[in-house]
């Protein structure tokens, strides 16, 4: 049997007050799938949290605030992964030189990336063709 596939692509503009949006939308999807067998509330909090950590430092960071800019956000989910994609219009940043030892929960730059990769299997940041994507994959299983 054939992987049921779920994917979402929304784009908005670069504005915080969508991140609770977004947030409920990435829990509603755990929510949904359908053969998850681990504690469906825990990864739909810890979905909620990566998805503002990323959208913020979008807005804020790659994007500078500009209300010109918008972020595009693609959600997809099967059976055995999640895969997130926060694109921004920014200058981009060095993900390596945010060296996960360096950083804890309570500092101020980099405390997104930090929990990200907590909570993440993997996470990726490169060039894309308008600007640049954070990746990031959970595995289910």
């Amino acid at each position: 049997m054939m992987d049921e596939k779920v994917e979402v692509d929304i784009t908005i503009p670069n504005q915080t007050r969508y991140l609770g949006l977004i947030g409920r939308i990435g829990e509603d999807l755990v929510h949904s799938l359908g053969r998850y067998t681990g504690d469906r509330e825990v990864l739909a909090y810890h979905l909620n949290l990566v998805l503002t950590e990323a959208i913020t430092n979008a807005i804020c960071h790659a994007n500078e605030n500009d209300p010109e800019k918008q972020i595009q956000i693609q959600i997809s989910a099967t059976e055995e992964t999640l895969n997130i994609k926060v694109f921004d219009e920014g200058s981009g940043f060095d993900l390596a030189e945010l060296s996960a030892s360096e950083m804890s929960d309570t500092d101020e730059c980099g405390r997104g990336i930090h929990i990200i990769r907590r909570l993440m299997d993997r996470v990726h940041y490169r060039r894309s063709a308008d600007g640049n994507v954070l990746e990031m994959i959970k595995k289910l299983h």
